[in-house]
């Protein structure tokens, strides 16, 4: 009985853990090519899709995706990181797509919805 207990238990073994796959970390958007704005928004979104522990609040999102602003785009975001506690005007903080409309608005090509409409 004992040797049965002993074969039961060793073959009742944990699955292994599910190790997330690193992935490469989105290229540095510095603002001043509007073409780009779509392919760096889209590797966040990837990062976001593979990691979605990590990254299930918007506010996570979106601070991680501020890491990879440069230049113009990182001078935009900069008062906004300084005063991180101030809920009133950090309200895009705190929403992803909020966020994702600021970067089209303020770098993306103004012209691309009608350019994909035509």
């Amino acid at each position: 009985m004992a040797n049965l207990q002993a074969v039961s238990s060793s073959e009742v073994s944990r699955p292994p853990a599910f190790k997330t796959p690193s992935m490469k970390a989105p290229e540095c958007f510095d603002g001043t090519q509007a073409f780009k704005v779509r392919s760096f928004l889209q590797s966040c979104k990837l990062i976001f899709h593979n990691d979605p522990e990590n990254f299930a609040q918007d506010r996570k999102k979106v601070l991680y995706s501020t890491l990879f602003l440069i230049g113009r785009a990182a001078k935009w975001i900069e008062p906004y990181l300084s005063n991180l506690t101030n809920q009133d005007s950090n309200y895009f903080l705190n929403s992803w797509p909020l966020f994702e409309s600021q970067l089209f608005t303020l770098f993306g090509d103004p012209n691309e919805v009608r350019k994909a409409e035509a």
